[in-house]
């Protein structure tokens, strides 16, 4: 009996990665893209949410749960983007590896400072986040952070490859910092923007490219006719572009379009499901190409 307990004690001393490559588990495809540009084949890594989906409003399902049963990693948005439903999908999943505030849970809002911190946890106020804004991953400096947290946290892990981890994040580091400058030339005369939720405004606030006017009145509650009359006789004469996700109601953005006779874009927010560190700035640039008045 003496022995048997001491085998197991020397088991969970092991890294993981001892046992075969980390499984990991990706609340979206942002912080899987931070995954599989920093881990690269050293993972294995499965993606909760597609990328066409509202991360606030999705529904636990049983794959889900299969998924985190057996993941050594969890990486989620944080700030309470996924509170929902990721909390639950986790109790459910019975896998005490990935419980918050174990090394297997990984929030990349916790590892930058954030946006409208602050305010209260009143849900007659809308789709409020007292934490602060979770949508960093339109920031690429504020995701390129994150990645150094996540190298760390994934050298603890898996210390064999810490090394290709560490290396890993900070090339992507260097990618970002080389693309910064050019975005900010090419904003530099953004006339500003309004958005259907403020899920752009680490973009924008990066950029210093205005912010002219939400649509939603309150966050999360669809616009009214009250609301669009209002944004309308106070944005008449100006000059901007209407930004709106895929999984956002074309009706209001196209409204407003046609009474200010601005630009509209209709963008995804997360980048490609299968995204790394390259395809991730190129879902930048098209945002940034649509700020700065090129949409193609």
């Amino acid at each position: 009996m003496l022995l048997a307990r001491t085998v197991w004690l020397l088991v969970l001393l092991l890294p993981l990665a001892a046992w075969g490559e980390l499984k990991v588990v990706s609340s979206s495809s942002s912080t899987a893209m931070l995954v599989r540009e920093i881990a690269g084949a050293h993972v294995g890594l499965t993606v909760l949410a597609p990328p066409d989906r509202d991360l606030h409003l999705l529904q636990v399902r049983p794959s889900m749960m299969r998924a985190l049963r057996g993941a050594d990693l969890v990486t989620a948005l944080g700030a309470d983007l996924e509170q929902g439903w990721l909390p639950l999908a986790i109790q459910q999943a019975a896998n005490p590896r990935i419980l918050p505030g174990r090394p297997g849970y990984f929030e990349a809002a916790a590892q930058v400072d954030l946006l409208q911190v602050g305010g209260r946890a009143d849900r007659s106020l809308g789709d409020v986040h007292p934490v602060g804004n979770p949508h960093i991953n339109m920031d690429p400096l504020r995701m390129a952070q994150v990645g150094l947290a996540l190298a760390q946290r994934l050298a603890e892990l898996d210390p064999q490859h810490a090394d290709d981890y560490h290396a890993r994040a900070g090339a992507f580091g260097d990618r970002v910092a080389g693309r910064l400058a050019t975005w900010q030339k090419e904003l530099a005369s953004a006339p500003g923007v309004v958005s259907y939720h403020l899920d752009v405004l680490y973009l924008l606030q990066r950029f210093k490219v205005p912010l002219l006017g939400v649509l939603e009145p309150v966050p999360g509650v669809p616009p009214t006719a009250s609301h669009l009359k209002g944004l309308t006789a106070s944005l008449t004469g100006r000059q901007g572009v209407i930004l709106y996700t895929t999984y956002q109601s074309e009706s209001a953005p196209k409204s407003l379009g046609r009474l200010l006779g601005w630009r509209i874009e209709r963008l995804q927010l997360e980048p490609p499901l299968h995204a790394d560190g390259g395809v991730y700035l190129e879902h930048i640039e098209r945002w940034v190409r649509a700020l700065a008045g090129d949409g193609r």
